[in-house]
């Protein structure tokens, strides 16, 4: 703890510090909460895409297979071209969201390929699209952790030192701004009753 000066105008520094902690503290508090909340939101619809895509993906080998031709439909095939994003704000977070992708398919011979690659193509392309949106999510859950690490520490400064801080720095200086007003009214006191008791010797005299 740093060293305060013991007087009136350090008792208001210190009193005007403790009522903007404890503004603050509950604001931070709901930030915290928030940030809890939307982080578990947003794991949750990241397992929810992933556990989508793989459903996919084993409907699309089912389907393939179907055809004994698995060997002809080549993962390259498709390939992402661009990715939508644009940004939201979550507790003051810009966050990425995902908003879609375009694709590019690779040359094949329209006549040598069997008559499905098109539509396994499509699927493929629902594929790839989970996965980047899976990926957008894990980036919305990386920076709102980020800032969740950060307020929670700030809670935890205010809470356990600052506020505690700031209590015990003015009951140490209106502790000792009392023991001084107590010590000058019994000077006073001392003082006065000198002056009485020379006043009554000088008229004894």
């Amino acid at each position: 703890m740093a060293k305060i000066k013991l007087t009136k105008n350090e008792l208001k520094v210190q009193k005007d510090a403790q009522k903007m902690y404890k503004r603050y503290l509950p604001t931070l508090l709901l930030k915290k909460q928030q940030l809890q909340k939307e982080i578990r939101t947003i794991d949750m619809k990241a397992k929810e895409v992933r556990a989508l895509r793989v459903q996919l993906e084993e409907d699309f080998n089912k389907w393939i297979a179907v055809f004994g031709e698995k060997e002809a439909f080549l993962p390259d095939i498709v390939s992402v071209k661009n990715i939508k994003k644009t940004t939201g704000n979550i507790a003051g977070v810009i966050i990425p969201i995902y908003e879609g992708a375009d694709f590019s398919r690779g040359d094949y011979d329209l006549y040598s390929t069997p008559i499905w690659i098109d539509l396994a193509a499509d699927r493929m392309e629902k594929v790839l699209s989970l996965d980047l949106e899976a990926e957008v999510l894990d980036e919305q859950v990386r920076l709102l952790s980020k800032e969740l690490r950060t307020t929670s520490q700030r809670v935890n400064l205010f809470e356990k030192v600052k506020i505690p801080e700031t209590k015990a720095n003015i009951k140490k200086i209106s502790v000792y701004l009392g023991d001084e007003q107590v010590a000058s009214v019994v000077r006073s006191k001392i003082s006065k009753k000198k002056l009485q008791n020379a006043a009554e010797e000088m008229g004894a005299e």
